[in-house]
């Protein structure tokens, strides 16, 4: 029995239209067309017992046609099968997946929680869109061929397919896979497929293997958290028409990230009109410790400039704080300084904590980690430089001193010689 896995193609007319084309379009949510197909051989009866006595899956094979079957590309024409369970002692955090955002039109494949590798994709249209979901690599083809659903005629591996020269089918008629038109790439052009440039899907397909997870989701707001903690963020075009977006909506992604505040709502707001996927740095954020505890807000550096929470700072030190308004102070039990107020929440500069709450900090290990300030002890002394000016004065004096009974000593001699005499 065959079956056909879609692969997506579409007509030249519409690999000519821009995202704006699209704009209008009512959201299909499952794409019910073929465009491209793959043949696949089901496992017979005897392979299916096989599988139920033995508790594993039979994978599905690829059928060369009659005219394709020379022994170089039978060589070539390659399916791997099912691979076996990784040992236990195998991290987790090190497993791979591959995440696939649809708005952006890009594939990013994760080894644990690190992004190792970003490729531009050309998804469904907004016809007959790429679904979105939980899936995993079911099958991975090498040099696949082609076979139109319309006319029947199959074309082998080569320039003239379609699919290019990798295939990974995800669910049922849906795949991953290359293509003999690079121009396409980081368009809405397929049925439903995702199509890659053709030397990213052959590298892809070397780093994956069957069972891969695969998540397909269409988020026009993306953060992320850099390595250097830089909060950047997103905002790409709704080619699907699936999501519009509000300064709330944008906010409270940002807030997840701990820089909503730093972020003006104006700003936003032309950030979502604009909608061109390029990336917008906002501040280097980090958790606040203070005494060891771990605080609500989080620290914020921006242009330079590290922000800490007030509020938090004041209840963690037991200290009672207040804000002037109109003077825009901080004042505390302890002293008063200049304050900043981002969206109604109130934050101190690092150089005023001292001031406001005996505390200073540092960055210690990606945590912005604060510390009671001993009270200075101040002697008689002074610093080093006093002791050493005192010191001298001290001499000084002593010197003087001697000079002073050494004098009345001779003159007390010199009587007592005249009394002699």
């Amino acid at each position: 029995m065959l079956k056909n896995i879609c692969a997506g193609l579409m007509s030249a007319a519409l690999l000519t239209g821009g995202l704006t084309t699209y704009a209008g379009a009512e959201p299909v949510h499952v794409p019910t067309l073929a465009d491209m197909s793959v043949q696949v051989k089901e496992p017979t009866v005897q392979e299916q017992a096989l599988a139920k006595e033995t508790g594993k899956a039979v994978a599905s094979t690829p059928v060369v046609p009659v005219e394709e079957a020379q022994p170089v590309a039978a060589a070539a024409a390659e399916v791997k099968k099912e691979e076996p369970a990784a040992p236990e002692a195998e991290k987790k955090s090190l497993e791979k997946k591959i995440s696939i955002n649809l708005a952006a039109r890009s594939l990013a494949l994760f080894e644990g929680t690190e992004k190792i590798r970003l490729y531009p994709i050309g998804p469904g249209t907004p016809y007959t869109p790429t679904p979105v979901g939980y899936y995993k690599i079911r099958s991975k083809d090498v040099n696949p061929s082609w076979t139109s659903p319309t006319t029947g005629k199959t074309i082998p591996s080569g320039p003239d397919c379609p699919l290019g020269y990798r295939w990974m089918q995800i669910q049922g008629n849906y795949g991953i896979h290359g293509t003999n038109n690079p121009d396409s790439i980081g368009h809405y052009v397929s049925n439903g497929c995702i199509r890659m440039q053709e030397k990213d899907v052959e590298a892809l397909f070397d780093l994956v293997k069957i069972g891969t997870p695969v998540e397909i989701t269409y988020n026009r707001v993306v953060v992320e958290k850099l390595a250097d903690n830089t909060v950047v963020y997103y905002i790409y075009p709704d080619g699907y028409g699936w999501q519009k977006l509000s300064v709330d909506d944008v906010s409270k992604w940002l807030a997840g990230y701990g820089v909503a505040n730093f972020v003006s709502n104006e700003d936003i707001e032309k950030k979502i009109n604009e909608s061109d996927g390029e990336p917008t740095y906002v501040a280097k954020v980090y958790p606040l410790y203070v005494n060891g505890e771990k605080m609500k807000n989080k620290a914020v550096e921006q242009n330079g400039v590290m922000y800490l929470p007030a509020i938090d700072l004041a209840d963690a030190v037991h200290v009672d704080l207040g804000w002037n308004d109109k003077t825009q102070k901080l004042i505390s039990t302890l002293g008063a300084a200049d304050g900043v107020d981002k969206k109604d929440v109130l934050y101190c500069k690092l150089a005023d904590a001292k001031t406001l709450f005996k505390l200073d900090g540092a960055v210690e290990k990606n945590n912005f980690v604060m510390k009671f300030v001993p009270n200075e002890k101040k002697t008689s002394l002074g610093s080093r430089e006093d002791k050493i000016d005192a010191t001298q004065k001290l001499d000084y004096k002593v010197a003087g001193v001697a000079q002073k009974a050494g004098q009345v000593k001779a003159e007390k001699a010199g009587k007592q010689d005249k009394t002699k005499k």
